[in-house]
C-alpha cells in the first residue's frame, strides 16, 4: 500500500475510533438516543445534500429534506410517511423547474428519508442487536473494500464512475461483512447455524447493495465535479461520503429481515 494511502487510512481509522463508539453507545442506549442520532444525521445530511448540489433555493431543499426525514423517523406509519414523501416530492418537482441538477435535488427527498428512516424502523421492529449487526457489516464492507482494494488492486469495478474501486475491493468487503455477520450472530447467541447462515447470506447481498450505494454517490460527485460531499468529517469528507452505502442498503435490510419470518421455520 502506498505511503499516501497508508496516511489516509490512519486518518480515517483515527476518526472512526472516535465516531464508532458514539454511534454504538446511542444504539445500545436505545430510545431516545438512537432517534436523536438519526435526527442529527438527517439534519447534517439534509444540509450537506442541499449545499452539495447547486440550486437557487438551497434553504428550501435543506428544510424539505429534513422535514420529510424527521417525519419518517418519528412517525412510524407507512401511510403517513408515504403521503409526506409524495407530497414533498410533488412540491419540489414544481419548485425545481429550471434547475440544472433537478433529478439530484429530487432524489434527496426519498434517499435521505427512507434511508435513515429504515434504520430506526429496524430498531423499532428488531431491537439494538440487529441494528448493530447491520452497522458492523456495512462498516466491514468499507474497511474490507479499502484494504483489499489498495493492497491487491486489479481490475476496476466501475472505472467511468469511480476509478479507485476494484473487484478485489468488492470481494474483500463481502468476505469481511460475512465474517462480521457470523461473529455478531455468535456473540449474541444465534439460535442455530441455520439462522446464522441466513444472516451471513444477507450480509453478502447487502455488501453488494451498499457498494451500489457508494457508486451512486460517486456518480453524483463526478457529475457535480466535486471530490467530497463536504469536509465535515476529517479523513472521510462529508457525512454522505461516510454513510452513502449504509442508507442505501438500510431499506433492503429491513425488507430482508421481514422476509426471514417466511424463510426460517
Amino acid at each position: 500500500m502506498e505511503k499516501s494511502k497508508i496516511n489516509s487510512f490512519l486518518k480515517r481509522l483515527a476518526t472512526t475510533l472516535v465516531l464508532v463508539p458514539i454511534v454504538v453507545a446511542c444504539v445500545v442506549f436505545g430510545y431516545p438516543t438512537i432517534y436523536l442520532l438519526a435526527l442529527l444525521g438527517a439534519a447534517l445530511l439534509s444540509w450537506e445534500w442541499a449545499n452539495m448540489i447547486p440550486s437557487s433555493r438551497q434553504l428550501f431543499y435543506a428544510i424539505t429534506y429534513l422535514f420529510v426525514a424527521a417525519t419518517v423517523i418519528l412517525i412510524e406509519s407507512l401511510i403517513i410517511d408515504a403521503f409526506v414523501i409524495v407530497t414533498a416530492f410533488i412540491i419540489a418537482f414544481f419548485k425545481s423547474k429550471g434547475e440544472i441538477y433537478r433529478k439530484f435535488l429530487l432524489l434527496g427527498i426519498p434517499y435521505i428519508s427512507i434511508g435513515i428512516g429504515a434504520i430506526t424502523a429496524i430498531y423499532s421492529a428488531y431491537g439494538a442487536q440487529i441494528v448493530l449487526w447491520f452497522l458492523f457489516l456495512v462498516w466491514g464492507v468499507d474497511i474490507g473494500g479499502y484494504i483489499f482494494g489498495c493492497t491487491i488492486k486489479g481490475p476496476k469495478l466501475a472505472p467511468k464512475i469511480s476509478p479507485n474501486k476494484t473487484w478485489a475491493g468488492l470481494i474483500g468487503g463481502m468476505l469481511l461483512a460475512m465474517a462480521i455477520s457470523y461473529a455478531v450472530c455468535w456473540f449474541f447467541g444465534a439460535a442455530s447455524w441455520e439462522v446464522s447462515r441466513y444472516y451471513v447470506i444477507m450480509a453478502a447481498i447487502l455488501a453488494v447493495i451498499a457498494q451500489i450505494g457508494d457508486l451512486i454517490e460517486s456518480y453524483m460527485k463526478r457529475r457535480l465535479g466535486i471530490k467530497d460531499s463536504s469536509n465535515l468529517i476529517p479523513g472521510h469528507g462529508g457525512i454522505f461520503d461516510r454513510i452513502d452505502g449504509l442508507i442505501f442498503a438500510a431499506p433492503f435490510a429491513f425488507v430482508m429481515l421481514l422476509s426471514l419470518v417466511y424463510i426460517i421455520r
